[in-house]
């Protein structure tokens, strides 16, 4: 099996062994390279980090296993909520905790101790409107600080939430609310996106039209500006939150819930089929995000904290609220787009407030590359000491560009892998431990065990990724549908969690991830990595971005497509067409080289910001387009299916 890692090894030579410049382990304070030898006890490396969490009452089994059921922390009883606050309070209330900016400019700025009030008086909000413990609760919010208050005032009471990001269309929502049998919905009047109101209120009411248990709905009002003077309100089921908020006598203490309660059901935004309601619950998901937030992300509660991501997706969840507040830290929150007013919007924001983790996207890096560096240039960064990914492998040329013009080639980059399933980081390089290699996970995490196979279960250096071993945060089900969660999850080998993602291994045990399974192509019989392709295409210094397909080949079986946007002023042409082909070619080998190679103004992307594959497979075969209501702007569908029809002569 090592050819089929030829290809990879030969793109990535010279990067794959990228030492850490001078300073990598003094910028991080986590630099124990022990922690992996600690770790093979890795039942007890868990409880020694649930034991750094507030516990009303103790847990009497680490793991009861029971394939494919896990139950961590048996009888232990805790709060998420009580974790991410009120242990906090004792001597840091006055600790910056979250800090907020709106698109237009506005700012917030609330302490542990203000956000306690806050969340307590939300909490008394719901249960003003008869929600109760076990309750679930659909909040459909942009990102202003009442969606954090709101998930958190969730967990306090114990009412499972489910946030649906505020992007989703009316029937989207409906089909969540629906699935979770929430009766109660907590939105705003709108919101902000390019300079844009997003009427999130009439979103909802179009929503509750096709809810028949949802009885109430409370709205945040947002205030001039927003249309809050035009919203209609449904009397006896609608309710401004301000008003409910003047009746709410203060204090909420937090209801001790036992480890395995749910804490929440979080929609996938499945690309097929009707989306899954992934189960999280309480003890074993605190545990794991919390570890992960200080050992991968370094967090202390001395930093100023920025994950770009929504909390309508997993990301948000772990690394914009339960991990940064349960470590303490200061967490930067932004309503709006990357490039509002300008380019520079996320620059300027990290120099204001100080940011010294900084934590987003590959498909964010590749834009801010197109962009140019003069942006970045433009605001000093020496705050920040970390920078990480999420969402997608990243390309090796968007890794060395991050490092360098964000970074200042002196911060460590932690890859990370994780899934809305895993609920928490599962595969890094950990900062001041791991010596990074450009476009690679690096390793599995302390406590985390994971081997590549094939169909028969047999360990590969090539094949599917898979999780051999129980770990806390890991899926408890799909809300409602136990058959899918056996067979999505848990039909391919006996007792070992399948992914869904196809990896390599090098020589040096450095797992490289290359995207789902059916982006891996069969091209002549040879398996090649969409990721390995699209690589190669970002290293030309033409190419900002790139996303390739298969399409049918009369000899090859299949050969490539690649979808290609160019960095600021370069122009697509034929011959930039054939020279990236040759690139590919000389980077990978011949049999990797784009059948056609389009150039595309922009490309079609999730709200997450994930590039739809699946929508361009449609476009270069030639079928209908299917589902396109998760996608961040779906015009770009009809542009590249244009583009693709004029490069095949019609």
């Amino acid at each position: 099996m090592k050819s089929e890692c030829a290809a990879i090894d030969a793109l990535l030579d010279e990067r794959r062994r990228f030492a850490p410049p001078p300073g990598f382990v003094a910028r991080a304070r986590v630099a124990d390279p022990a922690v992996y030898a600690e770790a093979e006890d890795w039942e007890a490396y868990w409880e020694r980090w649930a034991r750094r969490l507030h516990w009303f009452s103790p847990w009497s089994t680490a793991l009861e296993w029971s394939p494919p059921d896990a139950r961590w922390f048996q009888e232990g009883t805790l709060n998420a909520c009580y974790n991410c606050i009120d242990r906090h309070l004792p001597e840091g209330a006055g600790r910056p905790a979250l800090l907020w900016e709106g698109e237009p400019g506005d700012r917030r700025r609330f302490t542990y101790g203000e956000l306690a009030t806050e969340v307590e008086r939300f909490a008394g909000v719901l249960k003003s409107v008869g929600v109760g413990r076990g309750d679930r609760v659909a909040i459909y919010l942009p990102m202003i600080p009442e969606a954090v208050f709101a998930m958190l005032a969730c967990a306090r009471i114990g009412a499972p939430h489910s946030v649906v990001f505020a992007g989703f269309s009316p029937d989207s929502l409906a089909d969540r609310i629906n699935d979770a049998g929430a009766e109660v919905l907590v939105t705003a009047d709108g919101g902000y996106r390019r300079g844009k109101v997003i009427a999130l209120k009439r979103n909802a009411d179009r929503a509750a039209a096709r809810c028949p248990g949802l009885r109430s709905v409370v709205v945040v009002r947002r205030g001039q500006g927003v249309g809050s003077d035009g919203v209609e309100m449904t009397v006896g089921r609608d309710h401004w939150y301000h008003e409910l908020a003047q009746s709410v006598r203060d204090g909420c203490s937090a209801e001790p819930m036992g480890a395995e309660d749910l804490l929440y059901i979080l929609y996938t935004s499945g690309t097929t089929g009707k989306p899954k309601g992934v189960v999280h619950t309480t003890g074993g998901y605190m545990t794991q995000v919390y570890a992960t937030t200080r050992t991968v992300l370094d967090l202390r509660q001395d930093d100023v904290y920025w994950c770009t991501a929504d909390v309508g997706w997993v990301t948000g969840h772990s690394y914009v609220v339960y991990g940064p507040l349960a470590a303490g830290a200061a967490v930067v929150i932004y309503e709006g787009a990357p490039d509002w007013p300008d380019r520079g919007r996320f620059w300027e924001i990290c120099e204001r407030y100080g940011v010294s983790v900084f934590y987003t996207a590959p498909t964010a890096i590749r834009a801010f590359m197109q962009w140019g560096d003069e942006w970045p240039a433009a605001r000093e960064l020496g705050s920040i000491r970390l920078l990480g990914t999420v969402g997608e492998p990243i390309n090796p040329e968007a890794w060395i560009w991050y490092r360098r013009a964000i970074g200042g080639d002196r911060c460590p980059i932690v890859d990370t892998w994780w899934q809305t399933e895993t609920g928490a980081m599962m595969i890094s390089p950990l900062p001041g431990v791991t010596h990074a290699r450009p476009g690679s996970a690096c390793r599995p995490l302390p406590g985390i065990d994971v081997d590549l196979l094939n169909d028969g279960g047999e360990s590969v250096k090539a094949g599917y990724l898979a999780i051999t071993r129980p770990w806390p945060s890991m899926l408890r089900g799909i809300w409602g549908d136990r058959p899918r969660f056996l067979e999505t999850y848990w039909s391919k080998w006996d007792g070992i969690y399948f992914a869904g993602d196809g990896a390599k291994v090098d020589d040096d045990g450095y797992l490289w991830l290359l995207g789902r399974v059916d982006d891996v192509l069969n091209v002549a019989g040879h398996r090649i990595g969409t990721m390995e392709v699209e690589s190669a295409l970002v290293e030309h210094e033409a190419v900002a971005e790139a996303a390739v397909v298969g399409v049918e080949h009369p000899v090859k079986g299949q050969g490539i497509a690649a979808f290609v946007t160019l960095m600021g002023g370069r122009e697509g042409s034929d011959e930039l067409a054939a020279e990236l082909r040759g690139h590919v070619a000389d980077s990978i080998g011949a049999i990797a080289r784009p059948e056609v190679v389009l150039f595309a103004a922009d490309l079609p992307k999730t709200r997450s910001g994930k590039i739809m594959r699946r929508l361009l497979g449609d476009i270069a075969a030639g079928r209908a387009i299917g589902d396109t209501t998760t996608l961040a702007e779906p015009a770009v569908v009809r542009g590249v299916r244009e583009r693709y029809r004029e490069a095949e002569g019609g």
